[in-house]
């Protein structure tokens, strides 16, 4: 278990760390030992300055002239994220999105695995995604109990995801990454991430209306 410098890190500097430890895994792949604040925020795209106080909230890291230990630094990032231990998810909503999320390649150097895969089509029901059965989604208090799963992503549209995320908190999950179009109402011990496409595209468009405006 990492100890905090202060207790606390800022959800922004929670949000940076998953870059700096892909950006130090790349350098591990490249054969690199040490790396400097200024290589490091590069390939994070942060500031250097932002990246040495985002790690000044994990402890004291790196030496003046030397730089950072990759190995050292990249394991106790893992830590401070809790990827040292395996993560069991669940995948609900099985359409295209659902789809592309379970053969996502990635899970298992990030600390994941997918364990269950639910859905309501009787097309999708009782079919193998990524080597995965997919089962009906009345049965996901079930599921989640069975196979020890810890976190739940949802990809399934607005209408029904409060009533899937209200079983799956009673479930005893308390991790949710929400794709549904909606704002879900949840005990103040649920963390929600919320992954909204169109709001994304949305902000981009305002910035490429402020910048043809300023034309």
């Amino acid at each position: 278990m990492v100890e905090l410098s202060d207790g606390t890190v800022p959800a922004a500097t929670v949000g940076r760390l998953p870059y700096y430890l892909r950006a130090l895994r790349d350098l591990a792949a490249e054969g690199v030992d040490l790396t400097s604040s200024t290589e490091l925020a590069e390939r994070s795209g942060v500031s250097s300055a932002q990246l040495r106080k985002d790690l000044s909230y994990l402890g004291s890291f790196g030496t003046r002239g030397v730089g950072y230990d990759v190995e050292s630094l990249a394991s106790y990032i893992t830590v401070a994220l809790g990827l040292e231990t395996e993560h069991r998810l669940a995948i609900v909503g099985i359409g295209n999105l659902g789809h592309a999320l379970a053969n996502y390649s990635g899970y298992a150097t990030r600390g994941f695995q997918v364990v269950a895969l639910l859905d309501a089509s009787p097309d999708v029901v009782g079919t193998r995604v990524a080597g995965v059965m997919v089962e009906h989604v009345r049965e996901v208090a079930e599921v989640i109990e069975r196979e020890r799963v810890s976190m739940v992503v949802l990809a399934l549209p607005g209408h029904g995801a409060q009533d899937v995320a209200d079983a799956v908190v009673g479930s005893g999950v308390r991790e949710i990454l929400n794709f549904a179009p909606i704002a879900l109402q949840v005990p103040d011990d649920v963390v929600v991430r919320s992954v909204d496409v169109g709001g994304e595209l949305q902000i981009l468009a305002f910035h490429a209306a402020t910048r043809a405006a300023a034309l």
